[in-house]
């Protein structure tokens, strides 16, 4: 069996999990794995998370799930979200789909 490529690497600061895209394309091609391994990282007390998706120049449905995905795992009186260095069509897409709302960014 083949081993999965890194799509994410993460470091837990605190409470916060900082999570870093190594991806160009947050699809369904790659949604699968970036789920599976943030929750490698993921462990009790976790409060926040930053994503770092400055590699990521594509962005599908799968990949908004994904995203939301991490969103949902952290506890709802403290759940906070941060894009970080979002490029300008993953932007697009957040700001489409009214994400920004949940999700917050910051470039």
């Amino acid at each position: 069996m083949e081993a999965m490529a890194a799509i994410v690497e993460g470091e837990l600061k605190e409470h916060t999990l900082h999570l870093v895209v190594k991806t160009t394309r947050l699809d369904a091609h790659t949604a699968r794995d970036f789920k599976s391994q943030c929750r490698d990282f993921w462990q009790p007390g976790i409060e926040s998370v930053t994503i770092d998706l400055r590699s990521v120049e594509f962005l599908d449905s799968s990949g908004v799930g994904a995203l939301l995905s991490v969103f949902k795992h952290l506890p709802r009186e403290t759940a906070s979200v941060t894009l970080l260095h979002v490029t300008p069509p993953v932007q697009s897409v957040v700001e489409l789909l009214r994400l920004h709302r949940i999700l917050q960014i910051q470039n």
